[in-house]
């Protein structure tokens, strides 16, 4: 179906829920629950009034069992402490309330996805945590417990029908979580931009799948200039040419030029710049169909502006 002949439903959808608050990861960690507010009270603002607004309801298991082992899924729930803190490793911390903050990440991005996929919405910006991009199948790890994007894309795949689901991701770090999941599968096409080398050290330009992977590590220090022209000439090009039926964004916004745990120099107006790029995208292959979590961003100003971009963007789309 072409997306002219299609009846839009004009709508912004916001899914989040206070238990992603209640995830707590110690005193000086920097994911911590100043974050998901300074995205919350940024989006409080007026000019945000026409979003629809939702409560994310606690994620299924058979969701997350579509890429993550029953056995891993146990063990993190498991692990989640009755008080103080436990630890997955040295960067993934546990508290009483992330077991039910993981959850909900999980219940809003499928929801997206079950909303965007029913034309209930046109795009959807989930504002949860904790991230997932770097929870791979068998590993939680890099402050992420469960992979909500490749969960969301297989949610995509299995209960709605949908055959070709794309991931972008343009986080400073790579997603290396997302690409373990589907770098055998080319019904998934992933595409990340990110500094590099930096953490987690995946991400090299040769890690491309089945053909289905596109990965452009960026130098440290690049501006915005830089970042366009790697997504102009190597990302979108490959997207349309691969054509999906849903888009799906790993929102991180720590490369920009105030975070401090990378060396990218983006500003507020280069996220508006992707997530524009890939609402037109989405225009042209998925029916408008757009959905996006929150990943990275650590300084909780630039964290609040550049969400705030982004979501104007999905605004301005729907």
């Amino acid at each position: 179906m072409r997306w002219l002949d299609t009846i839009y439903v004009m709508t912004t959808l916001l899914l989040t829920h206070p238990d992603c608050l209640t995830h707590e990861t110690g005193r000086h960690h920097p994911e911590s629950p100043a974050r998901l507010a300074a995205v919350l009270e940024g989006l409080e603002d007026a000019a945000f009034s026409a979003l629809k607004r939702r409560a994310a309801s606690l994620g299924r298991i058979e969701d997350i069992a579509r890429v993550h082992p029953p056995e891993f899924i146990a063990a993190v729930l498991s692990a989640v402490p009755q008080s103080s803190f436990s630890a997955l490793d040295p960067d993934t911390i546990l508290s009483a309330g992330s077991g039910n903050a993981g959850l909900r990440a999980v219940g809003a991005i499928t929801a997206a996805v079950d909303a965007v996929a029913t034309g209930e919405a046109t795009n959807a910006f989930c504002a949860v945590r904790p991230p997932g991009h770097h929870a791979e199948p068998d590993r939680a790890m890099g402050f992420c417990l469960f992979n909500s994007i490749a969960i969301a894309a297989r949610r995509a795949q299995s209960v709605h029908g949908l055959k070709r689901v794309a991931i972008l991701d343009f986080d400073v770090h790579h997603g290396n979580g997302t690409q373990a999941a589907f770098e055998k599968d080319a019904s998934v096409f992933f595409a990340s931009s990110h500094q590099h080398p930096h953490y987690p050290g995946t991400g090299a330009a040769h890690e491309s799948g089945v053909g289905n992977i596109v990965n452009v590590p960026l130098r440290t220090g690049t501006e915005g200039a830089g970042f366009r022209r790697a997504w102009e000439t190597h990302i979108l090009p490959a997207l349309d040419a691969f054509a999906p039926e849903l888009i799906l964004a790993s929102a991180g916004f720590d490369a920009h030029r105030a975070d401090p745990l990378a060396g990218l120099e983006l500003e507020d107006e280069d996220f508006a710049w992707v997530t524009t790029r890939l609402t037109e995208a989405a225009r042209r292959h998925a029916d408008g169909r757009l959905v996006s979590v929150l990943e990275g961003g650590y300084d909780l100003r630039a964290l609040a502006g550049s969400a705030a971009a982004h979501v104007s963007a999905l605004l301005r789309a729907a």
